[in-house]
């Protein structure tokens, strides 16, 4: 059966439980319909200052005819509460998690446990799950490896492969192999030479050619923070539970910050792009981050799915010319 994903959730429960997990995320922005299904959603009654993520998967939902889905109601988006609401009639059956907002272990474990139930498996066949997907995440962290360190993966590599593990493409074993096929080419790549080196932080973005027009331009993505939590690749030595209690999205920004500020230092970040979804709560940490980061950082705001505006990449150049600026006073 096909479960969909509004976010990413314990995907070893649902591997677990027989079934093929989708990531309607994934399906939305890989889709060359893409805004032609936001607009559906609006013709349909929602609100044009409602998040075009919601908007899209509310479509995807219906098109794809997907009869299960996993909504996450706490720690990602409270829009998708009322999206899972305005399809009750369709003959959909929806799983809500919740993912508890201080961390508790016990609440966690009980969502989880819920969650293993309505999947029809069981804990020790979620845990072996787990230690099934291990080599895989490390080999997606491999990837990540080679971008910030030698350069030889491109920063729209590692946003792929790294947010693909939200559902490893609905197959690990078929997505295993192309994470080898990839590692094996990438074995003869020269390493590159890049003006700046950035982080991409937030929501990974509705964009179709952020990262291209980056590459474009000489900068290099040597983290993505988002897409990176995803990979679980942080806590792999760690239990299950353990585990989605590490994963940083659905928490406090605080949290978030924590890795963020320890990773722009190891991988030597010049620079930081804040992503900002419209019309999202996010966006109100925009000013915490800035408050409390020490390297420069572009806050780029996108709505729809599509390509940059000129607008964006105009203050993408600037911001760029900025950095190799800077990297030439401090080096």
């Amino acid at each position: 059966m096909e479960v969909g994903l509004t976010s990413t959730i314990p995907v070893e429960i649902i591997l677990a439980g027989g079934h093929r997990p989708v990531d309607l995320n994934n399906i939305l922005v890989t889709d060359p319909d893409a805004a032609q299904l936001v607009q559906q959603a609006e013709t349909e009654g929602y609100p044009r200052n409602a998040c075009a993520w919601v908007k899209g998967i509310y479509s995807i939902i219906l098109r794809q005819d997907i009869r299960t889905v996993v909504v996450v109601t706490q720690g990602d988006c409270s829009q998708m509460q009322a999206m899972m609401e305005t399809l009750a009639g369709r003959n959909i059956h929806f799983l809500p998690f919740a993912y508890p907002y201080d961390r508790d272990r016990a609440a966690m474990q009980t969502q989880m446990e819920r969650l293993i139930e309505l999947c029809g498996t069981d804990w020790q066949s979620a845990v072996a799950m787990q230690q099934q997907l291990r080599p895989l995440r490390a080999k997606v962290a491999q990837l990540d490896e080679l971008t910030w360190r030698e350069g030889t993966v491109t920063g729209y590599e590692n946003h792929l492969y790294q947010v693909s593990c939200s559902d490893f493409e609905g197959d690990p074993h078929a997505f295993e192999a192309r994470v080898d096929a990839l590692l094996e080419q990438v074995e003869h790549r020269k390493a590159g030479t890049f003006r700046a080196r950035i982080g991409v932080l937030g929501v990974p973005p509705i964009f179709t050619d952020l990262y291209q027009y980056l590459d474009e331009l000489g900068v290099l993505v040597a983290y993505n923070e988002m897409q990176r939590q995803f990979t679980m690749a942080p806590s792999l030595d760690c239990d299950l539970l353990t585990q989605y209690l590490r994963y940083t999205y659905p928490y406090d920004i605080y949290l978030r910050m924590e890795d963020i500020q320890a990773e722009t230092a190891t991988r030597r970040l010049d620079g930081l792009i804040h992503y900002a979804q419209s019309f999202c709560f996010r966006q109100i940490f925009d000013h915490v981050l800035r408050r409390n980061l020490d390297c420069p950082v572009l806050t780029l705001e996108g709505d729809r799915p599509g390509p940059l505006t000129a607008r964006d990449k105009l203050r993408l150049e600037a911001f760029a010319e900025t950095l190799e600026a800077r990297r030439s006073v401090y080096q």
